[in-house]
């Protein structure tokens, strides 16, 4: 199949594209997208792949599926587009960084920055229905997902893992956290956020593992 993706991340990941459940997947996708409003655009499926290429992978971050209201997803968990108002996660998130870090909170949500230092801002789904939230959960993304995990595990070790919430923490439970480093907290969507999200410092304590690591820290 050709799939549209950054070549580095095609070369780990073709055998998955060439899987039957794969190719029902590509079929539902193609025919959600002739028919209904579906977000990302198409060309922005793989773009958290095209934004932070495989050799320079330092930090995963896993987020559920997109968002589903007009504007808001481009393809990289959590992020949104220029000029695009804060999701209340997003806002939690910029917070905790600004919180940790002393960082001045962005004017922008496009978390491309992020992306283009190494951070794999990675989305269980990666397509959903317009203001139907979930509407491509069960339709064969996780598995697709679970695999990138999978791979990245196999192939990279002292790698950063940020698992908000009991969702990614389930999906990054194949890691080897001997070989890389796991931060755990509560989801910091406004429901959880006060439980554990705040004050978790994980954006200082991903820079100072990556510093213990010989790698440059993430510019948050």
């Amino acid at each position: 199949m050709n799939v549209q993706i950054a070549p580095d991340w095609k070369a780990l990941l073709q055998e998955e594209f060439e899987k039957p459940y794969f190719r029902t997947l590509t079929d539902f996708v193609r025919e959600e997208y002739a028919t209904r409003r579906i977000y990302p655009r198409g060309s922005n499926i793989f773009r958290a792949f095209d934004k932070c290429p495989l050799d320079r992978l330092k930090v995963v971050i896993i987020g559920q599926d997109p968002y589903h209201g007009p504007g808001q997803a481009n393809g990289l968990c959590f992020s949104v587009g220029e000029g695009v108002p804060f999701p209340p996660s997003l806002r939690n998130i910029l917070q905790e960084v600004a919180d940790d870090t002393g960082a001045p909170i962005p004017t922008s949500g496009n978390l491309d920055r992020w992306a283009e230092q190494g951070v794999l801002l990675l989305n269980a789904v990666l397509t959903v229905r317009e203001h139907e939230a979930a509407s491509h959960a069960g339709r064969g993304w996780e598995q697709f997902t679970d695999a990138v995990v999978q791979r990245i595990n196999e192939r990279k070790q002292g790698v950063v893992y940020l698992l908000w919430g009991s969702y990614a923490q389930k999906k990054g439970a194949m890691v080897d956290s001997a070989r890389n480093c796991i931060l755990k907290s509560v989801h910091p969507s406004p429901l959880s956020v006060y439980r554990g999200f705040w004050g978790c410092k994980h954006f200082s304590k991903a820079n100072e593992y990556l510093i213990n690591q010989g790698q440059t820290p993430i510019n948050w």
